[in-house]
């Protein structure tokens, strides 16, 4: 299976080729996989090298004119260290584009932590009018970056290269809700597990033999607050445990939020703040922060009520 990012440069340079108002804005990362696509469009496909401000920036000035900017490069280098360009630039001059990113939270800890973004998503939380997607498949990878070509708002693609095994229709219920946003792959009684993006097979893994819903997430903002209530609303109280693979408790608010006026308790599982300075794997990371199968089993089980 190719990656995510594998998958997004390919699909990217055919887009090129379809969509003459498209166009790509980089730091040098995967210049290379780029370089058919900047001989055959030059004036759409610009490498600004290292300088992230730039980056940004420059594809807010072509949003201006009326293209569809796709700004690439790391987590780290994409969202935290230009985030006034990102607020300013595209939020406060009111225009679109799509950010697409690479390297997520531990997905290449030999570059340490000046490459790792764990809290990507959460300060992009505090801007407004971003639709945030997490693929889990580079399936899914692809279909969300068709749909935000297509439109013209301010959306953040988070790519990895963990994924599931198995692709999934995005933003479509796989159950008997009828709900949209939020898939819901496994029903139960005993409380909800919402899955975001390449945290669903250790989930699932995780609750095998556990009576309970498991939803699945691969956009994150807009929070599909309907689709929470409708899964975790049938009885008196709900139980709800949130699994992402970035900073644990980034849309807990959120959950509280959209089950307000039903007794709840909700537990946001992720990555955690301390630094891990022995940079190891990526599976060492997931193991580390309880986010393979066994600790997800031992936290879930521990909330949940018997």
């Amino acid at each position: 299976m190719d990656t995510m990012r594998d998958r997004f440069i390919a699909i990217t340079s055919q887009l090129l080729a379809e969509e003459p108002r498209l166009a790509v804005v980089l730091a040098d990362i995967s210049a290379d996989g780029f370089a058919p696509a900047r001989r055959a469009h030059p004036d759409r496909v610009i490498n600004v090298g290292i300088r992230e401000q730039l980056l940004i920036g420059a594809g807010a000035g072509m949003a201006l004119t009326g293209m569809r900017p796709i700004v690439h490069t790391f987590a780290s280098f994409l969202v935290e260290r230009p985030f006034e360009q990102v607020k300013l630039d595209f939020g406060h001059q009111g225009v679109g584009g799509i950010l697409v990113s690479a390297g997520g939270s531990y997905d290449w800890p030999a570059g340490g932590f000046t490459h790792m973004a764990p809290g990507d998503v959460a300060l992009l939380d505090t801007l407004e009018g971003w639709t945030v997607h997490v693929p889990g498949h580079p399936d899914e990878a692809e279909a969300l970056l068709r749909e935000a070509v297509d439109g013209d708002d301010r959306v953040y693609v988070r790519l990895s290269l963990q994924a599931n095994r198995q692709a999934r229709p995005v933003g479509r219920s796989t159950g008997s809700t009828g709900a949209t946003g939020f898939s819901v792959v496994r029903e139960g009684r005993g409380g909800t597990v919402v899955a975001v993006g390449p945290m669903l097979d250790n989930v699932l893994a995780a609750t095998e033999g556990l009576d309970v819903n498991v939803l699945y997430a691969t956009t994150v903002r807009p929070f599909d607050g309907a689709g929470l209530r409708r899964a975790a609303g049938a009885g008196p109280g709900a139980d709800v445990v949130i699994v992402e693979p970035y900073l644990a408790g980034t849309s807990t608010a959120a959950a509280n939020e959209a089950l307000m006026e039903l007794p709840h308790r909700v537990l946001g599982l992720g990555v955690g703040r301390a630094e891990l300075r022995r940079y190891g794997q990526m599976e060492e990371h997931l193991v580390a922060h309880g986010l393979d199968a066994r600790g997800l089993r031992e936290r879930i089980t521990g909330f949940l009520p018997d």
